[in-house]
């Protein structure tokens, strides 16, 4: 089996379909067969009816080089690890996450009117996610010095600012992943159980998920906490949860 197809047929179907897509829009662009001047984010295109602009500006992480191999690499990971542990067995709240940080990400754009391409933005987006929902993961920064994972996204950050980039399109994904993590993770405890996010039943319908919002007194509790990898143990005096479990040894360098 070749290693592609080893990676095809082992890595998560929505983390697949995003890694391909844009992929596979890389490489159109290198070999001129696509625009990017086609791809992406307008809102003045998307007035002229060029709808396809508010999904194409997702996939272009720009030209080949070390930057694209990066955003890459991250994407894979944390798109990966969110997908098989936090939203394992859940495509469609997943998918709806996505969406949800996409339309927020749009609206940020009109402040930030010189962002272009938000790909890069969702995928801190996840950063963010994974490192909220993994707060006692314990993380190592290239064999420098140990920190826990909420600290991850600012770890970039500095890197970013060490690197001469500008920090703008991660602190998009961070504003968005927060604004995420709050309504879907602490918003719901403050309010009893309301919940402003729901993944619509028509996505369910589509991925086949068992719908955890049927009826359900405490519905935020069940779609935050349902997972088959879900052990609840006493660990030192402290509850630990599906989040803080390390995926096959993905607890490595960052």
């Amino acid at each position: 089996m070749s290693f592609l197809e080893d990676w095809f047929i082992n890595t998560p179907p929505v983390t697949r379909a995003y890694v391909t897509i844009s992929s596979t829009v890389t490489i159109l662009c290198a070999l001129d067969i696509l625009s990017p001047m086609k791809l992406y984010y307008s809102w003045e295109g998307v007035k002229r009816l060029q709808l396809w602009r508010i999904f194409s500006n997702f996939f272009y992480f720009g030209p080949f080089g070390m930057d694209f191999l990066f955003h890459m690499f991250f994407l894979y990971r944390y798109c990966k690890l969110l997908e098989l542990n936090t939203f394992r067995g859940r495509s469609a709240d997943f998918v709806f996450m996505l969406f949800i940080g996409g339309i927020l990400l749009m609206i940020l754009s009109f402040v930030t009117p010189t962002i272009k391409f938000l790909g890069p933005s969702l995928m801190f987006m996840m950063v963010y996610v994974w490192a909220r929902r993994n707060e006692h993961q314990l993380m190592n920064f290239l064999g420098l010095f140990n920190f826990r994972a909420p600290y991850l996204p600012w770890i970039f950050l500095g890197f970013s600012f060490l690197l001469g980039t500008s920090p703008v399109t991660d602190i998009l994904g961070v504003i968005a992943g927060h604004c995420y993590y709050y309504f879907e993770d602490i918003y719901p405890q403050l309010t009893g159980g309301s919940r402003i996010f729901k993944t619509p039943a028509i996505l369910y319908w589509l991925f086949g998920d068992w719908n955890p919002l049927q009826d359900t007194q405490h519905a935020w509790r069940i779609q935050r906490e349902w997972n088959p990898l879900a052990q609840q143990q006493q660990q030192g005096g402290r509850r630990r949860g599906a989040d803080e479990v390390a995926w096959i040894g993905e607890d490595g360098i960052f």
